[in-house]
């Protein structure tokens, strides 16, 4: 455990040196279609700046992208009373609670770290969860708080963020300029056209590769705090057998929930930032033999 919060930690700096230097790339192929080199100026420092604000803000920006509001203790005391039984047990401080108005069952974790950490479940996952199922789902995402699982994913929400606001201002832009063509440089244009097109490619790609070895983990992980992975195995059928797409989505904070919560398609499948739930029960099984 202590390897993998060290490689979450580690992973975290270089994901944030590869997004700065990212950024900055985009800068240079501006700088370059425009013979202006303070734009490869601005582009770093405000790189930079996003980087940094991020790391503060970006579990309150996916709090708020998906609908979530403070959960009311005395409404729901079900919940508030697992969670405090887990944060003993696991040693960890409490997170603030929300719940998402939404049938879809599903849950998430955020935060900088796990003194500053937020979960958030869906009124649907608390309708279909008994106690132990519950306890399994929120032991998953406590995991992902202790691991630093959420530090990690929160860079990556950043830079998915990013990424498209920037794939799609700058498409926008070479679309609607006014410039005179021919100020333009050539090899500028189609360096930024390269980089504009690959880079939504680039930003799921890294986001597939941090999210689905730690949704194993993270179950793995509950059944080790729950004291048994036939809890967290039951949660996870039930959630194949009830999942449906939520009603607020969000292609950034896909990685954050405990199962996908978009539209099924065969892309998003082939392009899932989860493992499949079969493949995530099957690993649960072979652990108990």
């Amino acid at each position: 455990m202590r390897k993998q919060i060290a490689q979450n930690k580690r992973n975290t700096i270089i994901i944030m040196i590869i997004f700065v230097f990212f950024i900055t790339l985009v800068g240079a192929a501006f700088a370059l279609l425009h013979h202006d080199l303070s734009l490869l100026v601005w582009f770093f420092v405000i790189s930079l700046a996003y980087a940094t604000i991020q790391y503060f803000l970006a579990d309150k920006i996916a709090i708020l992208s998906s609908g979530a509001r403070r959960a009311d203790r005395a409404e729901y005391s079900r919940y508030y009373r697992v969670v405090e039984k887990l944060v003993a047990e696991a040693k960890i401080a409490m997170p603030k609670l929300y719940v998402i108005d939404d049938a879809a069952p599903n849950a998430f974790a955020t935060g900088r770290n796990p003194d500053h950490a937020s979960v958030a479940v869906t009124s649907g996952l608390m309708d279909i969860m008994d106690d132990k199922e519950l306890r399994a789902v929120l032991g998953h995402e406590l995991s992902h708080i202790k691991n630093y699982d959420i530090r990690l994913n929160m860079i990556v929400f950043g830079l998915v963020s990013l990424v498209g606001l920037i794939s799609d201002f700058g498409l926008r832009t070479l679309l609607y300029s006014d410039r005179d063509e021919e100020d333009n440089s050539p090899i500028g244009m189609l360096f930024v056209l390269i980089v504009l097109i690959c880079s939504p490619i680039f930003a799921t790609l890294v986001q597939f590769a941090v999210s689905r070895q730690r949704e194993y983990l993270a179950d793995a992980s509950s059944a080790s705090l729950v004291g048994n992975s036939e809890d967290m195995a039951n949660a996870l059928r039930k959630l194949d057998a009830h999942t449906r797409p939520m009603h607020q989505q969000n292609i950034a904070t896909e990685a954050l929930f405990i199962v996908n919560p978009l539209k099924k398609s065969i892309i998003s499948r082939l392009f899932s930032t989860h493992p499949p739930i079969e493949s995530r029960i099957e690993r649960l099984e072979n652990a108990k033999k």
